[in-house]
């Protein structure tokens, strides 16, 4: 963990971290920055990377089901981990 309390962390912070995270667990191509995780080929193994390092870097704890469930594109996956940063710093 890097010491970020979840409260602490501005929308930008998350906005380039979860990016950064999203591009490497899922190699995304070039053309397909908005694609969702399932348009990815994201499988249960990168859905628990995201959640693992999202946790590990941002402090910030979301629920792999949300990514099956949800199939969120990385706009999507970003405002999930921000709405839960504002959750878990009440």
């Amino acid at each position: 963990m890097n010491g970020n309390r979840p409260g602490e962390l501005s929308l930008s912070v998350i906005e380039g971290r979860v990016a950064e995270i999203w591009k490497h667990v899922l190699d995304v191509p070039d053309g397909m920055e908005d694609a969702t995780f399932f348009d990815l080929e994201g499988e249960s193994i990168s859905a628990v990377r995201l959640v693992s390092r999202i946790e590990d870097e941002l402090g910030v704890s979301i629920d792999v089901g949300d990514i099956f469930e949800e199939d969120p594109n990385l706009e999507a996956l970003v405002r999930k981990v921000a709405g839960q940063a504002e959750v878990s710093a009440v």
